[in-house]
């Protein structure tokens, strides 16, 4: 097999202590007029009101959107768009969780090539480059600073939907871990599990081939040697320091590992893509209005079970990277000690172990599962194939909190 890889990143990438500190300077380089998209809770900060200080004060003009909802109701990107198209933003800066970045991301969209949120739905519809956005993420999970997709949640529609685009990704991002100290222990661990079923649905991905077209006909390709590469990062950063940044929050060596363990899933995941997890989850979550994160973390030893038939290697390489002794163990052994440690690991920072105790309903444990096996993008990207039979006990599996059951 000869070498195959493909990586869509921001121009620029800034990580450290402080970063936060440079972004008049970063800002400059685009423009002098800048919208700012952030939710309520952080334009309340003091935090938020020192960097919009520090912009105006290199002769950035800034107009403040601070009505962010979480999940990006679709018609809200609008209102804003609206509102800014009098001041004529030179660039568009994203601060705060996922969401905010996501919102920033489709504000950003509108702005530079008009229409509504549904004409872009899926890949490629972007159809060019669009105003530069900095990300300034301020939680450590989505790894939307560095992804190509904004999700959000459309009325007319059941689960939440995705704009998949190279136009969409970054023209910086811009991470400073002192952003996350405050960060309550709750959503640290939502965020940070998140982040770790990005790496690990990222490395365990279908492998597609070295088609030279794949990248030009998709978004999401599958795992690659590059890809490979920042999902161990991930891996190794969140697992040695998760379980620390949710303990002690004050932390500063830990939430620096989270946040860059989240950064590095995003460069691997917005090029390789995520799999079932993800795809029950869309369903899962519509129905039981959880957090994406929660959901995600959930499915995940179950769907690490259901594919260890066909990825125990690749599991293997995971527990390596979280710090389990490989010796004298098989690739099987070594593939189940990881998914008992990403139990353990989840079940010590709060992540809920069933779909039941998420609220899922028995009732709708076949919708959820036809659903889930809907979502092509996804499923074709899990390494193990599903039918609706399989697909069906899994999720009575996840439900069950039955992992024997994913042996099948």
């Amino acid at each position: 097999m000869t070498l195959f890889a493909a990586l869509r990143l921001p121009r620029e990438i800034l990580f450290g202590k402080g970063q936060r500190h440079v972004l008049p300077t970063v800002a400059a380089r685009f423009g002098r007029r800048a919208l700012v998209c952030t939710d309520e809770r952080f334009a309340g900060t003091t935090v938020f009101a020192d960097i919009i200080k520090s912009l105006q004060s290199a002769s950035i003009e800034v107009l403040v959107h601070d009505r962010v909802l979480p999940d990006v109701p679709r018609d809200t990107v609008g209102i804003c768009v609206e509102e800014a198209k009098g001041f004529g933003p030179d660039m568009v800066i994203g601060i705060g969780g996922g969401s905010c970045l996501d919102f920033a991301k489709c504000a950003t969209l509108l702005l530079s090539h008009g229409g509504k949120l549904q004409d872009y739905y899926g890949e490629f519809k972007v159809p060019g480059q669009t105003l530069p956005l900095i990300a300034v993420p301020t939680t450590a999970g989505t790894g939307s600073e560095v992804t190509p997709v904004a999700v959000i949640s459309d009325p007319d529609r059941t689960l939440k939907v995705g704009i998949s685009s190279p136009h969409l990704i970054a023209a910086v991002a811009l991470c400073d871990p002192e952003l996350t100290m405050t960060c309550p222990p709750g959503l640290t661990a939502i965020a940070g599990a998140d982040a770790l079923t990005h790496a690990i649905e990222a490395f365990t991905a279908m492998r597609r081939g070295e088609d030279p077209n794949l990248p030009q006909q998709h978004v999401f390709i599958g795992k690659t040697a590059l890809t490979d590469h920042f999902a161990l990062l991930a891996i190794k950063l969140l697992g040695r320091s998760l379980e620390k940044a949710c303990s002690d929050g004050t932390d500063a060596d830990a939430r620096a590992d989270v946040m860059m363990g989240a950064l590095a899933a995003g460069c691997a995941f917005g090029t390789a893509g995520t799999a079932a997890a993800h795809a029950v989850q869309y369903p899962a979550g519509a129905l039981t209005h959880t957090a994406h994160g929660l959901g995600v973390a959930t499915m995940m030893p179950y769907v690490m079970t259901y594919n260890s038939r066909v990825a125990a290697h690749e599991m293997a390489e995971i527990g390596a990277a979280l710090g389990l002794e490989a010796k004298a163990r098989t690739a099987d052994e070594m593939a189940a000690a990881t998914i008992e440690e990403i139990r353990r690991l989840f079940a010590a920072i709060g992540i809920t172990p069933t779909l039941a105790d998420l609220g899922l309903p028995a009732d709708k444990l076949d919708w959820t599962a036809e659903q889930a096996l809907g979502i092509d993008r996804l499923i074709k990207n899990n390494p193990r194939a599903f039918d609706l039979g399989t697909m069906r006990r899994l999720v009575q599996a996840a439900h069950d909190g039955d992992l024997a059951a994913c042996v099948m």
